[in-house]
């Protein structure tokens, strides 16, 4: 059973995704995901955003239930992806399901082999808007 947590979302992180997918071709299922995601959401300004939700540009350190690995990866644009592995698109599957969680959080991850994992949110290790930062 797919029980998703409740999510937290900055005005400003859905305001440019909205933008990224507009910008996208129609129908495409990772947009679809993601848009979905964005609707189930409690949208709040950016300054009142508890500073344990993951959003974008913030680095998380996250759990894979099933074997303990650890992962800490920064949830990027597309235009921010590069060959260093430390990032993860907001248009992959897993960054749509990262988005707006909370530390404590577990959601099931949809694997390439269509088996779901579950992954639980350990720390946010930097977070824009706990910052101050609204312009990345």
């Amino acid at each position: 059973m797919n029980i998703k947590p409740e999510i937290t979302l900055s005005s400003l992180d859905v305001d440019r995704i909205y933008d990224l997918i507009e910008s996208l071709p129609r129908n495409a299922a990772s947009t679809d995901q993601l848009e979905a995601e964005l609707e189930r959401g409690v949208i709040v300004a950016p300054e009142q955003l508890p500073p344990n939700v993951v959003t974008m540009n913030s680095r998380v350190r996250f759990i894979i239930e099933a074997t303990q690995k650890q992962f800490e990866m920064t949830l990027v644009y597309p235009k921010d992806m590069d060959t260093n592995g430390g990032k993860i698109s907001i248009l992959a599957p897993i960054g749509s399901a990262l988005l707006g969680l909370s530390v404590g959080d577990t959601i099931q991850w949809p694997k390439p082999d269509g088996l779901n994992v579950d992954v639980t949110i350990q720390e946010i290790t930097y977070q824009p808007e706990r910052e101050g930062e609204y312009s990345l």
